[in-house]
């Protein structure tokens, strides 16, 4: 870790800043949460709210966030400084990287100077072809572009009736429902009561639950309401066997959860309405910069497909996998994204329907790292870092690119794809795209994609 915030250090001093950004040696949310779980240390959980205070209908209980990152905006007001390659000067170093073997029967790939906004190396940019998970780079621009960085997702429990209530989905896919439980409870018990049926609410989202790919390991079926994407096991991220209906997984330890405070719950929890309850306790979720952070980091699909349905709702259209596509080309269109030959079927980059080019991925990175839109900041810190962090925390080792790169890796069966940012031992911000379908082997496939990037930082 050492040597890795070294080098990250080395590039904040060759682009002559004075602020950290997000290379602030290596500390970045993502990094702070893996350096204090490497040392054995905890997350401070968030201060319980006064049981007289959820009673109440007090604040949303919040879920724990990580610390802030430091803003990018001085790195790269100040990378950009830097004599920017000639336009046409990288082909003679990618060209060969480019005629690897182990890349597939279509390759492409664009770079672009940030800071000046050229086109430096284009190799078919404008093609578009399955992007798998660099999806969420787009994803995360609608995001934060719809709904700003301090929008939460808030899951609340109401009273219908006098002995019903109803636990409401607000599409926080990250939800813990101790808090929440806790409070309900405590907000019952001032109210008199002590016995109720447990209703869940799921109406927030419409169309199918199901991804087209069906179930897999990759994504829970999508609701509106589940508890730690629905995982089966103690993962945090990755794969998992997944609940076969998350909201009635969630519903029924909500009540296991309201019957050790107290409360006794009737019968099994069953589909209900809360529309014109009684609000008794709410949670929210973390900020949506850091669930964009998490989401990038980790390459998270449930969170990917959440964050879809929200940037839908907030545009008038149907919480589904075919509103959130909608609305997701919509917010880039806003942008001036170019999205030529674009298609966009779901928010994570699961379905091979998907289909993008280097020159749009490329153009959405550079979005984020404009000073023009500080809004979209958290696209670049949430990037995993090469050889450390995320996705690449195992990839890029011993290679010009460890520490320096940052990028969204994407990995399909036949596809492999790279997208993210880097700054040159001059100082200079680049955003690079690389993407390659038909590759006879996906571990060659993303070596040959890392020399290409890694290339890009020994200039």
């Amino acid at each position: 870790m050492v040597a890795i915030s070294a080098a990250i250090g080395a590039v904040v001093a060759t682009g002559a800043v004075a602020e950290a950004g997000p290379w602030d040696g290596g500390q970045r949310t993502a990094e702070r949460s893996l350096a204090a779980a490497r040392d054995g240390r905890t997350a401070v959980p968030a201060a319980r709210k006064p049981a007289a205070e959820a009673a109440a209908g007090g604040r949303p209980r919040a879920a724990a966030a990580p610390p802030a990152a430091a803003s990018a905006a001085p790195v790269f007001a100040a990378a950009g400084t830097g004599p920017a390659p000639a336009a046409g000067s990288l082909a003679p170093r990618l060209a060969p990287l480019m005629s690897s073997p182990d890349l597939g029967t279509v390759r492409t790939g664009a770079v672009l100077d940030v800071a000046g906004g050229t086109l430096l190396y284009d190799h078919r940019s404008g093609t578009a072809s399955t992007p798998a998970s660099t999806t969420k780079l787009a994803t995360a621009v609608a995001a934060l572009g719809t709904l700003g960085g301090s929008r939460t997702l808030t899951t609340r429990t109401v009273a219908v009736g006098a002995k019903r209530v109803v636990i409401v989905g607000g599409g926080d896919p990250t939800l813990e429902l101790d808090g929440l439980a806790a409070d309900t409870a405590a907000a019952l018990h001032a109210r008199g009561t002590t016995s109720v049926r447990l209703g869940y609410d799921t109406s927030l989202y419409s169309g199918p639950v199901l991804h087209p790919i069906g179930v897999n390991e990759n994504l829970a079926p999508v609701t509106a309401l589940m508890v730690r994407e629905g995982r089966l096991d103690h993962s945090a991220s990755g794969p998992a066997t997944r609940a076969a209906d998350p909201a009635l997984a969630a519903a029924t330890s909500f009540a296991e959860l309201l019957r050790s405070h107290g409360i006794t719950v009737t019968g099994t929890p069953e589909p209900a309405g809360g529309k014109g309850g009684t609000r008794l306790a709410a949670h929210e979720s973390a900020p949506m910069r850091s669930l964009v952070e998490r989401m990038l980091t980790d390459s998270d699909n449930d969170l990917a497909e959440a964050l879809g349905r929200q940037v839908a709702l907030a545009g008038g259209r149907p919480a589904s996998f075919a509103g959130a596509a909608k609305a997701i080309r919509s917010a880039l269109q806003r942008y001036g994204v170019p999205l030529a030959r674009a298609v966009f079927a779901d928010g994570s980059g699961l379905d091979h329907v998907d289909a993008l080019s280097p020159a749009t991925l490329t153009r959405i990175l550079a979005l984020a790292a404009s000073p023009a839109h500080p809004e979209l900041r958290p696209v670049l810190d949430g990037l995993p870092i090469a050889s450390f962090t995320g996705t690449l925390a195992s990839r890029f080792a011993s290679t010009p690119g460890a520490g320096v790169v940052r990028a969204k890796t994407g990995t399909l069966t036949g596809t492999n794809t790279i997208a993210g940012v880097t700054v040159t031992p001059g100082g200079r911000v680049l955003a690079f795209s690389f993407m390659t379908q038909g590759a006879p082997s996906a571990p060659a496939a993303q070596a040959a994609l890392d020399a290409l990037a890694s290339a890009l930082s020994s200039l």
